[in-house]
């Protein structure tokens, strides 16, 4: 517990800095991207134009701009958004969010469920078709894009079949709109976790003391669980940190193909729309809790490697 506290405190305090250093990167680099928020538009009247220019402060200098935001930034302000009318960036945020979390969710259950098991299964019965089978399977999710699998899974399952919904949201209650997103969102997550599992459980079945365990007459249940597992798992936990980050934000073409109301859809029009502080929101949002699975993977990491404890 001491290890793990070590690693919080001394990844908290670096955690704002990056924060910081994100931010700045991205406000400058969207500030010098070619184009603006007005230039995709009708033309303005020149008067017309500088109204909006001031009212956005987009007349100031990018230095001047750049404090400006971050002294918003500093009251939890996160700015208008400068395309959709009306609506702050912090509105557009929380409705969308929830949406992408609650995939994102479901998703990664589904990936650390399917994937941990394909590859304990792979891993007992190395060398075998079994074991060929499941790591075929695993090459194909990792390879194949979520705009095949979707309609592949919305042609099998809601047009032929007719079980499931193909697309639509009704929140957090529609969990039968939850399935088939959730599944192409996890597919290649799933095979990532299978394949780690499957190597760390052949490397950690060789070791000496699970030759032991066996020696000793433990059941093979016990074995897999008890001593092999966790070893064998160490990879995994250390790829779930930007993992669990990538499947919480939700996925465009996901919400997209399912026609889902999530935050991944609007960071990328945004972008394309050049919607200056939905941007940044979005980035925010997105290194936040990048940094946050960061951190939670190296206190877990820490306390479930014996090794890393006896460093600290």
């Amino acid at each position: 517990m001491l290890a793990g506290n070590k690693i919080l405190l001394k990844r908290l305090w670096q955690a704002p800095l990056i924060l910081f250093i994100l931010i700045t990167i991205s406000f400058v680099l969207m500030r010098f991207a070619p184009g603006g928020p007005f230039s995709s538009e009708r033309e303005f009247e020149p008067e017309v134009q500088q109204a909006l220019n001031a009212r956005f402060h987009l007349d100031k200098p990018v230095p001047v701009q750049y404090f400006h935001y971050m002294a918003g930034l500093a009251v939890g302000d996160l700015g208008p958004s400068l395309k959709h009318k009306d609506r702050t960036v912090s509105e557009i945020i929380s409705d969308t969010l929830p949406n992408s979390i609650v995939l994102g969710l479901s998703a990664l259950v589904l990936a650390i469920g399917l994937g941990c098991t394909a590859g304990i299964i792979s891993a007992l019965r190395a060398g075998t078709t079994t074991d060929y089978s499941v790591m075929f399977l695993a090459v194909g999710g990792i390879s194949i894009p979520a705009f095949v699998t979707g309609p592949i899974l919305q042609t099998i399952f809601s047009a032929k079949l007719d079980w499931l919904p193909a697309a639509g949201y009704e929140g957090i209650g529609g969990a039968a709109y939850l399935i088939l997103p959730s599944l192409t969102l996890s597919f290649p997550f799933i095979a990532r976790i299978a394949r780690l599992v499957r190597t760390g459980m052949v490397d950690t079945l060789n070791d000496d003391y699970i030759q032991t365990a066996k020696a000793k007459g433990l059941s093979m249940r016990k074995i897999v669980f008890r001593h092999a597992l966790p070893g064998a798992i160490i990879p995994v936990v250390s790829y779930l940190g930007p993992a669990s980050a990538a499947m919480l934000t939700g996925s465009l073409v996901v919400e997209k193909i399912f026609q889902i109301p999530g935050l991944g859809r609007e960071f990328v029009e945004s972008a394309l729309n050049r919607d200056y502080p939905l941007v940044m929101g979005t980035v925010i949002v997105y290194g936040t809790l990048l940094i946050l699975f960061n951190i939670l993977t190296d206190i877990i990491h820490t306390l479930i490697d014996p090794r890393l404890r006896r460093k600290m």
